[in-house]
């Protein structure tokens, strides 16, 4: 996976977690777990550390993305995308430029990396 992708893949990861931790009734689930849903403003920091490391371009695809679609970044298996579950041509591939576009899905524009 590409330094691009992996930020952006963690940029998801945070903010999913803030979700979380801002939504009441998540809370009250994760702590009948037994899990203890703190440190919100701790997470907003890194949120805010890791968007100055992400280029602003990369960031507006990431954003756009995210209006449409709650994961904006999934991966590939087997050819297949995990956000929409359809084939990749076979043109596609893992790995990464970095310097060219990020890897997007054809079908619904998530942006892919392989494991």
């Amino acid at each position: 996976m590409s330094e691009r992708v992996l930020r952006l893949a963690y940029l998801q990861d945070l903010e999913l977690m803030i979700a979380e931790a801002e939504d009441p009734d998540g809370k009250r689930r994760e702590e009948a777990l037994g899990f203890s849903v703190e440190n919100l403003a701790q997470l907003q920091r890194a949120r805010e550390r890791l968007l100055k490391q992400i280029p602003k371009e990369d960031q507006r695809a990431y954003m756009r993305i995210r209006g449409r679609h709650e994961r904006a970044v999934v991966p590939v298996s087997s050819r297949i995308c995990l956000g929409c579950f359809q084939a990749l041509p076979t043109r596609m591939h893992g790995g990464g430029d970095e310097g060219g576009p990020l890897p997007t899905c054809e079908n619904c524009g998530r942006i892919l990396y392989w494991f």
